[in-house]
């Protein structure tokens, strides 16, 4: 299921391109992608949630990185990566009415994690191959901060938000994923 969206996947541009090939080699190459026991690196289903305008944006302030950023995480063994993308939102942002405006992955990106602590555990430097999908939900549902993952939870501007995200290697993903969104509307 997760192998087969990914090798359909259009590329956007040479580092999607370059990345799905990354992504893909990882697959064949190890029966544990979906793991995070898989200490070099593992699948991720992140969410570039927009109102329904498209002209908001869903963010959490991320404990680990000190920043503004997407919502989303480890697949934990589940192939349906969609499926994961919209449990995620649901559990970091407390929001419960989220959909996917398409069912294709809307950004493929090799994301390096740097070594940290979560939980009391210490987490090796290693690789997220990230799909992003492209959710819509209601700035009307209350939002509820996950404390053990987020300190902060809350709709931004779309042409605005780039100017709080302080992890700066992910700012040309966002831009990326934004210019995609602005493209569909």
């Amino acid at each position: 299921m997760y192998k087969e969206a990914i090798s359909v996947y259009t590329p956007k541009n040479v580092q999607e391109k370059r990345d799905k090939e990354a992504i893909l080699q990882f697959i064949e190459k190890n029966d544990d992608v979906l793991e995070r026991s898989n200490l070099a690196g593992h699948i991720t289903s992140s969410a570039i949630v927009t109102n329904k305008a498209e002209d908001k944006v869903l963010f959490a302030y991320h404990n680990i990185y000190d920043s503004w950023s997407w919502v989303g995480g480890h697949n934990d063994g589940d192939p349906d990566l969609l499926k994961v993308a919209i449990k995620e939102t649901k559990e970091e942002t407390g929001v419960q009415n989220v959909v996917a405006k398409t069912k294709d992955i809307l950004a493929l990106d090799v994301v390096h994690v740097t070594n940290h602590y979560k939980n009391g555990e210490f987490v090796p430097d290693h690789l997220h191959f990230n799909v992003t999908y492209h959710l819509i939900a209601s700035e009307d549902e209350s939002l509820q901060i996950k404390a053990d993952e987020n300190s902060g939870v809350r709709w931004f501007k779309m042409d605005e938000v780039l100017s709080v995200i302080d992890e700066v290697r992910m700012r040309p993903i966002y831009e990326k994923v934004f210019k995609q969104i602005g493209k569909t509307k």
